[in-house]
C-alpha cells in the first residue's frame, strides 16, 4: 500500500493522495449489472492532492448510540476543509462517502469500537476534476487507508477494497497503492512491475460527461479480452509505446466531443519522435500524457520549454 507520509505534528498526518494514469484501456463487454467489463494497467504518480488528518485536541465521541447509523456517526466524528469548491455539500464529496462506507461497514462487521476520536481532514487540492487522473478516488482510497490507522478499526487491504468499490470504481487501485492490470470494473487487480519512467502530462480544460461516452454510438464495447499473462509478456506495447492491440477506447469519441483534448494530444503526438513514446489519453478523459525517454527525462530545459509552449496547463511527473 502507498505509505508517503509525513508527519506535519504530533496530532497531524499529511499524505500524498496521488493521480493515476491507465497505460491503455479497452471495454471488453457490458454486465448483467449495467456496468461494463474493462481492462487496463494503471500506473500510480509521484503528483497529486495532499490530505492533512488532524485529531481534534484528544476528544473522543461514543459511538453506541449511532451503530446503526453510520451518517449521524460520520457528522459527528468529521470535519471537511479545502473541498468547498468541489462539492458544497459535504455528504455529496468522495472524503465524506469513503468515511461514511468505512464506518457503515464497521457497524455491518460489529467491529465499531466503543468510542472513536473526530478528525479534521483538509484537503490541499492540485488535479483537476473531470481529467480521468483519478483524484476524487484517490482521495476517498487515502481517506479509507488514514481512518482506518487512525480509528485502529484493523480492516485488511482486500476488507478495504471491497469497500472502496461501491464508493467508487477507481477507488481500489488507490488502496491497492502499486501499479496493477486490472480487469472487472477496476477491482480485480494484479501487481505489475513496470520501468520507472516520466511522462508529460497535459490537462486542457474540458470535461465529457462519462455517461455520454458510454451511451456514445461510436465507443467500442467488444474488444477481445486478454489475459493476464499476456498483459504482463507484452508490456513492451503499451508503457513506452502503444502498438495493436493495445489503445484507449475513449480517445477518438473524447476526441471528437472535445476540440480542446484534440488539440492538447496533437500537441503531445508532435513530440512523440524526440520522446520516443506514443502520447495517449488516460482514462476517459480529458488529461493526456506522453511517456519520456530516459534520454529526454533529464533534459530540463527541453521538458520546461514543452510545458511552457503547451496549448493548456502541463507538468512533468514521474511514476510513484
Amino acid at each position: 500500500m502507498i505509505e508517503n507520509i509525513a508527519e506535519a505534528s504530533d496530532s497531524t498526518i499529511t499524505r500524498l493522495s496521488p493521480a493515476k494514469i491507465n497505460l491503455f484501456l479497452h471495454i471488453t463487454g457490458k454486465r448483467a449489472d449495467g456496468y461494463h467489463d474493462l481492462q487496463t494497467v494503471f500506473r500510480l504518480l509521484d503528483w497529486g492532492d495532499y490530505l492533512h488528518f488532524s485529531l481534534m485536541d484528544d476528544a473522543v465521541i461514543p459511538t453506541a448510540d449511532n451503530k446503526a447509523d453510520a451518517d449521524t456517526l460520520c457528522h459527528q466524528l468529521l470535519v471537511l476543509e479545502g473541498a468547498e469548491t468541489i462539492t458544497t455539500n459535504i455528504e455529496d464529496n468522495l472524503i465524506f462517502k469513503a468515511a461514511r462506507a468505512l464506518l457503515a461497514f464497521a457497524i455491518q462487521s460489529n467491529t465499531l469500537p466503543e468510542q472513536l476520536a473526530p478528525i479534521t481532514i483538509r484537503l490541499d487540492k492540485h488535479l483537476p476534476m473531470g481529467a480521468g487522473l483519478g483524484g476524487g478516488s484517490s482521495n476517498a482510497a487515502t481517506t479509507m487507508l488514514v481512518l482506518n490507522e487512525l480509528w485502529q478499526l484493523n480492516f485488511t487491504r482486500d476488507e478495504l477494497i471491497k469497500i472502496g468499490t461501491k464508493v467508487g470504481a477507481d477507488v481500489p487501485i488507490f488502496i491497492f497503492g502499486q501499479d496493477a492490470i486490472a480487469m472487472g470494473i477496476g477491482e480485480e487487480l494484479t501487481a505489475i512491475n513496470l520501468p520507472d519512467q516520466q511522462y508529460l502530462v497535459l490537462t486542457p480544460d474540458a470535461h465529457v460527461n462519462t455517461a455520454t461516452l458510454f451511451a456514445h454510438p461510436k465507443l467500442q464495447r467488444d474488444i477481445a479480452p486478454l489475459s493476464i499473462d499476456t498483459i504482463k509478456n507484452q508490456s513492451n506495447d503499451y508503457v513506452q509505446n502503444l502498438n495493436t492491440p493495445y489503445h484507449n477506447v475513449f480517445t477518438p469519441v473524447v476526441a471528437s466531443l472535445a476540440p480542446a483534448v484534440a488539440e492538447a494530444l496533437y500537441y503531445l503526438q508532435g513530440l512523440e519522435t524526440q520522446a520516443l513514446g506514443t502520447a495517449r489519453m488516460t482514462g476517459s478523459g480529458s488529461a493526456v500524457f506522453l511517456p519520456l525517454d530516459a534520454s529526454i527525462s533529464s533534459n530540463k530545459k527541453l521538458l520546461a520549454k514543452w510545458v511552457e509552449e503547451a496549448p493548456c496547463a502541463g507538468y512533468v511527473v514521474g511514476s510513484f
